[in-house]
């Protein structure tokens, strides 16, 4: 039995990939440029990403999730190494440059290195150096697992956040 005027969800099968990516769109998510090291060009390479979570705490690890199909996931499985760099409401133009196909993305842009030689972006709320520990299976993408060797807080302000298709920012 249901109590009158509460709203209760209904069980609807997953069927429709339109219906399960609005669902999963509902969860507000931050906005990530995740980086590494290309092992055979030496290039950097980097993909922007809203699968990036806080896996443990001892030992310090974390996760992201790459599709199969991207470009640059053989250098992310060869590198070893990544970098997640936590975007600033006012870094669009970041996010959406690294969420482009462009070749020449990293035109232009500065960044840092670390032990790892994995891409530390300017400007960033946080960033984190990381040694990939596992990869997984996750269907259409690759789950990596990464220890935290290193990290930053350079900057405060309110993070860059994406929540049903669209940036949004989080008033603080």
């Amino acid at each position: 039995m249901k109590p009158s005027g509460m709203i209760f969800p209904e069980p609807r099968p997953v069927t429709d990939d339109r219906f399960f990516r609005d669902a999963l769109g509902r969860f507000a998510t931050g906005i990530t440029v995740i980086t590494c090291r290309d092992p055979g060009t030496g290039q950097p390479q980097g993909f922007t990403a809203n699968s990036f979570s806080s896996l443990s705490l001892d030992p310090p690890l974390v996760l992201f999730s790459l599709r199969r199909e991207a470009q640059c996931l053989p250098a992310f499985l060869g590198s070893g190494a990544f970098a997640v760099n936590v975007l600033a409401h006012d870094q669009m133009e970041v996010s959406a440059r690294f969420a482009s196909s462009d070749p020449d993305r990293w035109a232009g842009i500065e960044h840092a290195v670390w032990s790892t030689g994995a891409p530390i972006l300017p400007e960033m709320l946080a960033s984190f150096e990381c040694r990939t520990v596992a990869t997984h299976d996750g269907g259409d993408h690759v789950i990596f697992i990464g220890e935290v060797l290193a990290l930053s807080t350079p900057r405060e302000a309110p993070p860059l956040l994406y929540f049903r298709g669209a940036y949004q920012t989080l008033k603080v």
